[in-house]
C-alpha cells in the first residue's frame, strides 16, 4: 500500500481500517514530509499488526527524484495529500500561499500521482483513492483559492478514472466535508456536519471494498453540494458562503 501524506489523521486512520478488515500489504510506504510523526505511525502498526512499512521522505516543493520510486510495487494508492493554507483575507492576495496552496492541492502532487497511475495501468490492476473536498465542488468567497485547487484535483481524479476504467484500475474520489483533525483545529465547525477521522475511514474502506466512483464522508454533504451548485449565480455571489 502507498500512502501519500501519511501524517493525515484521516491516511492513518484509514491505514488501520483496513489492517483491522484483515487487508494483507507486504508493505506499507508511507511518503511524508515530516519524518518524525511518521515514524511514530509506523511503530504503532508494528506492534499492533505486526505490519512491515517503509518511510519515504518527499516534500512537494523540491525537485523530485523519481529513481527513488522505481522498486515500489503495490495494488493500492491512498492519497491525503492537502494544504489548507492561511485563514486570513490578508493571505487570499499573498502569492507565497496561494503558491503552496496549488502546488500540494494540485501542481506538484500530479505528477507524483500520474508515476503510480502509470505503473498499475501496466499492471493492469488497483486502486487509488484520493481526497478531494466539498470545497471543489463550487467556488466560494470564503476559500476560493483552496476551492479551486481541489476543484482541479476532483477533476484530475474524475478524468483519471474514465481513463483507466478499461485498464482494470479503479479510482475512487472522496470527498470530505468538515473533519475533525489538527488542519482544522480552532476552526468553528457545526458538530453535525463534522467527521471524525476514524468515520471518515470507515466510509472511505466501505466505498473502496465497493468501488464507488465518488464518496461524501457524511452523505448530508452531498444534498447539501447538490443544493450549493444549483443556487443561480446573482443570488449564490451574495451568499456569504
Amino acid at each position: 500500500m502507498i500512502v501519500l501524506g501519511s501524517t493525515s489523521e484521516v491516511a492513518q486512520a484509514f491505514v488501520e481500517k483496513a489492517l483491522q478488515e484483515g487487508e494483507k500489504f507486504e508493505r506499507i510506504y508511507l511518503f511524508t514530509s515530516n519524518r518524525e510523526t511518521t515514524e511514530r505511525f509506523a511503530r504503532h502498526i508494528d506492534v499492533k499488526f505486526l505490519q512491515q512499512s517503509e518511510i519515504i521522505e518527499l516534500d512537494l516543493m523540491k525537485e523530485i527524484d523519481y529513481n527513488r520510486f522505481e522498486q515500489i510495487n503495490s495494488g493500492l494508492l491512498f492519497c491525503a495529500t492537502g494544504y489548507l493554507g492561511e485563514g486570513t483575507e490578508e493571505s487570499l492576495y499573498d502569492n507565497k500561499n496561494t503558491e503552496r496552496i496549488i502546488d500540494i492541492n494540485y501542481a506538484k502532487l500530479i505528477p507524483v500521482l500520474n508515476y503510480f497511475a502509470h505503473k498499475f495501468e501496466s499492471r493492469r490492476s488497483g486502486t487509488i483513492i484520493g481526497l478531494s473536498s466539498v470545497a471543489g465542488d463550487r467556488g466560494r468567497q470564503s476559500n476560493f483559492i483552496y476551492g479551486s485547487a481541489k476543484a482541479a484535483f476532483t477533476a484530475y481524479l474524475s478524468g483519471l478514472r474514465n481513463y483507466l476504467f478499461d485498464k482494470k484500475v479503479h479510482v475512487l474520489t472522496v470527498k470530505p466535508g468538515f473533519m475533525a483533525t489538527k488542519m482544522t483545529e480552532g476552526l468553528p465547525l457545526n458538530p453535525k456536519l463534522t467527521a471524525t477521522p476514524k468515520q471518515a475511514a470507515e466510509c472511505i474502506f466501505k466505498a473502496y471494498k465497493r468501488q464507488r466512483n465518488v464518496a461524501y464522508v457524511l452523505p448530508v454533504w452531498g444534498i447539501i453540494m447538490l443544493i450549493i451548485r444549483n443556487i443561480p449565480e446573482f443570488i449564490f455571489k451574495k451568499l456569504k458562503l
